[in-house]
């Protein structure tokens, strides 16, 4: 039988990162492509409801049906499984994005947050990213990676309510180490604001930053992608912090406050 991966991503369908990781789903399956007609980084997993969406066929990729996107990465899930294919698809792959997304970038995403709509619509979900911002970027060691993962997905399937957030080091595939099953390091930005003024001599603000990492545990995706590993952390869409909901019992009440 043959089967239906859809891909999309945050760079947008222009992106060098997008058409790598077409080639490679075009071994296993009937492509679908929707993704943002500009880039949508950062996005996390914001969808669009005060304005229309747009969507235009896109010929950038031979051989494949593909479609641009006025919206989010979410936006373009939503529409291509409930407006053009209709019904879910049998694989959805995100990527490959320019820029890493390990540890708490994933909060802010634009690729992993298509991965994740994806796996609440029961999907079985995987996002890609390198770690390189080049747009010119060497894809091979991401390519191989994909290569790998992708059949065995498609065969075995994924836990319930989970995308996989794939991160692949800035080496060559030669290079690549190995693939490792890991968690998401407690890393994060320490963000700094750049206030500047216009010509006008408004103010205005410029995020900047500088990444944080205080995590030095060696089971994380920092620390493997520092050692030359792609990384996988299985995530999950369910944000309740188990462990507090114990702690947290005495703030419990009934009757009238």
């Amino acid at each position: 039988m043959n089967r239906t991966i859809l891909v999309t991503n945050d760079d947008s369908v222009h992106a060098k990162g997008i058409k790598e990781l077409v080639v490679v789903a075009s071994e296993f399956g009937n492509v679908l492509v929707v993704a943002p007609n500009k880039p949508q980084s950062g996005m996390g997993h914001a969808i669009t409801i005060t304005k229309p969406l747009r969507m235009e066929s896109y010929n950038g990729f031979d051989g494949v049906e593909a479609y641009s996107c006025s919206g989010t990465p979410v936006d373009c899930v939503k529409l291509a499984v409930f407006e053009i294919l209709k019904r879910k698809p049998d694989l959805l792959l995100s990527g490959i994005n320019h820029g890493e997304n390990s540890s708490t970038n994933v909060l802010y995403s634009g690729t992993m947050s298509a991965a994740i709509e994806g796996a609440m619509e029961g999907i079985p979900s995987i996002g890609f990213s390198l770690a390189d911002f080049n747009s010119d970027a060497d894809f091979s060691a991401a390519k191989n990676v994909a290569t790998e993962l992708i059949p065995q997905i498609m065969n075995k399937g994924l836990p319930n309510n989970t995308a996989l957030n794939v991160n692949v080091p800035k080496v060559s595939y030669r290079d690549l180490k190995g693939i490792k099953v890991c968690a998401q390091a407690h890393a994060y930005w320490e963000d700094k604001f750049d206030s500047r003024r216009d010509q006008f001599g408004r103010p205005y603000y410029w995020l900047t930053g500088q990444f944080s990492d205080r995590d030095q545990r060696e089971d994380t995706d920092l620390h493997y992608l520092k050692m030359g590993y792609a990384t996988i952390v299985p995530t999950h869409f369910d944000l309740t912090n188990y462990g507090a909901l114990r702690d947290l019992k005495y703030l419990d009440s009934e009757g009238e406050f």
